[in-house]
């Protein structure tokens, strides 16, 4: 434990210097092909992950592996065009470092982002879905000693994703005429997609997209109290009746949801602005 906090602070440090005086309020994680986002942030310095003393490095497609700091709306935020994944074999005290240094330094909200399958026969490719729940499969980050400074042995999980910050975003989705849909978001560890039986079964159990991420970062910030607001970009329909040919890649994904990132960019930055 003394050496994971050691590990954050100094990290936490390197990032201070780099930053000067600005005072990151909001923090941001981008997921697969969603890197289109960072264009709305002004002036910004760019901090790559390989620079920050013990930080893991992402190797994931789509995920350029930095740092940027800078203004959306008015609001000074800190974002990772990026994140680190379980698959790609970190422990998840490293998967969600990134998470305990932005809270270290003092974001007071984290919105986060995440390519999914739409198990939900309702959602097509390209669609939106507001974040209201989770259903966790990857390991819980919080296993092993408390870090009594970051939150209590046992934080509460009633409402993982900020109620108000989800009726806002609502509002806004609807004043800009964006469909967007509310529901479950089913968290795996990959790297392999699901069987197609395995899409029948997160679909009976509740989940309406699935992913690989996003679940071990909204667990540690709400360990530490910060109020957090997901959505996903459904990038294909993660369905059990494929036809013979089907075959999904993960290049597509990656498309798909470069495709969808402006809708995102445009809710992202009015919620800020609100903020």
């Amino acid at each position: 434990m003394d050496s994971l906090i050691g590990r954050i602070h100094q990290a936490a440090d390197y990032l201070r210097e780099q930053i000067g005086d600005r005072q990151p309020v909001v923090g941001i994680i981008l997921g697969s092909g969603l890197a289109r986002l960072a264009d709305s942030v002004k002036d910004p310095v760019v901090i790559p992950y390989k620079n920050i003393p013990g930080f893991p490095v992402s190797t994931a497609t789509g995920h350029k592996g930095n740092f940027l700091a800078g203004e959306i709306a008015g609001k000074q935020v800190l974002m990772m065009q990026g994140r680190i994944h379980y698959y790609e074999g970190y422990p998840m005290d490293m998967v969600t470092l990134p998470t305990r240094v932005m809270v270290k330094i003092g974001i007071k909200y984290l919105l986060v982002s995440n390519a999914a399958g739409g198990v939900n026969y309702d959602y097509k490719t390209g669609d939106l879905m507001i974040i209201k729940d989770h259903i966790c499969q990857l390991p819980n980050p919080l296993i092993g000693p408390n870090l009594d400074e970051f939150g209590p042995r046992f934080p509460d999980m009633t409402r993982p994703y900020d109620p108000g910050l989800i009726s806002k975003a609502e509002a806004i989705a609807g004043e800009m005429g964006i469909p967007v849909h509310k529901g479950v978001y089913y968290g795996g560890t990959g790297p392999t997609y699901e069987t197609p039986s395995e899409y029948k079964y997160i679909r009976i159990i509740g989940g309406d997209v699935t992913g690989m991420s996003t679940i071990p970062e909204v667990i540690t910030a709400r360990h530490s109290g910060v109020p957090v607001f997901g959505m996903s970009v459904v990038t294909n329909e993660a369905h059990d009746d494929y036809a013979e040919d089907y075959f999904n890649d993960g290049d597509d994904v990656v498309r798909a949801a470069d495709a969808a990132a402006d809708k995102m960019r445009a809710i992202f930055s009015k919620l800020i602005e609100s903020l």
